[in-house]
């Protein structure tokens, strides 16, 4: 898929990438479009104002997200010009307006962006994601999320918080352990 032109840590950025700007496109595309409706069982009364021809709440969580990425971006680097172009290449735009910054920073970066790709998974229903990573806390397999709380809980029954309730996790720990240990992996093979 990749050609031999790019490095693993590119090919893994690329791939990233391609997965969090599919998700947002995904999002976009797929999502926003109202929610149809079957025939109800009992009367209702008639509308007196069409319904929105959008999911509102999808086009809010879309330029929510994309909003954050572009205060970001312009935080680490001012000089960076405005992105204009379609949604799903503001990823690669926040990229190399960055490249040239320290590695923490890159990683805070690569750390929204991840944190992102999770969040647009979970909102298209996708939960699965969120089982592909270790508890931060014990290292097990198999997180669960839980959306009433918003937040990865782990399935292992020895771990657990002060409170005797099993830890959870935000996403924005799980994409800071993912990224960690990507750049971890990096850096011990080269």
């Amino acid at each position: 898929m990749l050609g031999d032109d790019y490095t693993t840590e590119q090919r893994i950025r690329l791939l990233q990438d391609h997965t969090t700007a599919t998700r947002l496109r995904n999002l976009q595309a797929e999502f926003t479009q109202h929610e149809r409706r079957g025939p109800s069982d009992g009367r209702t009364a008639t509308r007196t104002e069409a319904p929105a021809l959008v999911n509102l709440a999808v086009l809010d969580y879309v330029t929510a997200a994309t909003n954050e990425l572009y205060e970001h971006t312009r935080a680490a680097a001012p000089d960076a010009g405005p992105y204009s172009g379609p949604l799903p290449g503001l990823y690669e735009w926040a990229r190399r307006a960055t490249a040239d910054h320290d590695t923490e920073q890159q990683q805070a970066r690569e750390t929204v962006i991840y944190r992102q790709g999770l969040e647009h998974a979970i909102a298209m229903g996708d939960t699965t994601v969120i089982r592909k990573h270790p508890c931060p806390g014990c290292g097990c397999w198999g997180l669960m999320w839980r959306p009433a709380v918003q937040r990865a809980a782990c399935i292992n029954r020895y771990c657990l918080d002060d409170d005797g309730l099993s830890r959870s996790w935000e996403l924005k720990t799980l994409a800071h352990h993912h990224i960690a240990r990507q750049l971890g992996l990096k850096t011990s093979a080269t």
